[in-house]
């Protein structure tokens, strides 16, 4: 029995690694035409009862969505205080907030 080349195990892990991102793919395909009535039923919901943004983190009233956050709201000890919060630094304030259009 001869040994097995280090270039064809590279080989079956890239292969197997290009086949589990393609079942991936194949997953959320399924997953996403599966969950279109519940979607569509969760943004009547939201429009009826008139709800705001997605809170994208919960740590900081700033971070949980940047298009309401204030541009002053992480320096309310001292303008050089340090970010308490990571996701502080992980999101910029909304462009409107920095004065961007």
């Amino acid at each position: 029995m001869s040994p097995v080349r280090p270039s064809f195990i590279a080989l079956a892990g890239l292969a197997g690694a290009v086949a589990a991102l393609g079942a991936t793919f194949v997953d959320a395909g399924l997953r996403s035409a599966a969950a279109g009535p519940g979607l569509a039923a969760r943004g009547a919901l939201a429009a009826r009862l008139e709800l705001t943004d997605l809170a994208l983190f919960t740590e900081a009233r700033y971070t949980r969505n940047p298009s309401q956050a204030d541009l002053h709201a992480a320096f309310q000890d001292h303008p050089f205080a340090f970010e308490h919060f990571p996701t502080g630094s992980l999101v910029a304030p909304a462009a409107a907030k920095r004065g961007r259009p």
